[in-house]
């Protein structure tokens, strides 16, 4: 299932780093500046949102394929693993998770979810601490629920599942 390139039909998901999981609608060739240009149209449903690839920029522009399933196996188990929180800066950090959610790395987006997650006897976390954590957990749940072919809600019940484990 692994793609790389410029050979993703519609039909596939993919994922776009500032994104997340998006579905390609269609392959269009547009004309630009008297040039043609094939682009993949991307539909990015949970944000309302369409997107056009030049086919030949796709990976410099970061498109990707879903995650392969050892991946997600590693992903999943870097939820059960321990917070590792730096003593920096809360401004700092927030830079870095951002970071790491925009990289459309799925191991990278479970370190966020994991160092980020609060059990219910732990302290109540910050607003944008809060807004970062869903960001992230979102994204990983959308991916999860494309690679396994289910709903969104069934993928935040696993990774609610592997967090749990680790508390």
């Amino acid at each position: 299932m692994s793609k790389t390139g410029l050979d993703f039909a519609v039909g596939d998901h993919v994922v776009y780093p500032a994104h997340g999981v998006g579905s390609v609608v269609g392959i269009e060739t547009q004309s630009v500046a008297g040039f043609s240009l094939e682009v993949y149209v991307i539909t990015f449903a949970h944000e309302k949102m369409t997107l056009r690839v030049p086919t030949k920029k796709a990976i410099a522009s970061g498109l990707l394929s879903l995650a392969e399933g050892n991946v997600v196996s590693r992903a999943l188990t870097t939820l059960k693993g321990r917070a590792r929180v730096k003593r920096t800066m809360w401004s700092r950090r927030a830079q870095e998770y951002e970071a790491k959610i925009n990289s459309g790395d799925l191991i990278s987006i479970a370190e966020v979810v994991r160092d980020l997650h609060r059990a219910e006897n732990q302290p109540e976390q910050s607003y944008s601490e809060r807004q970062l954590y869903e960001s992230a957990l979102d994204r990983m749940a959308r991916e999860v629920a494309a690679i396994e072919q289910i709903d969104r809600d069934a993928a935040i019940g696993i990774l609610n599942k592997s967090l749990q484990k680790a508390a």
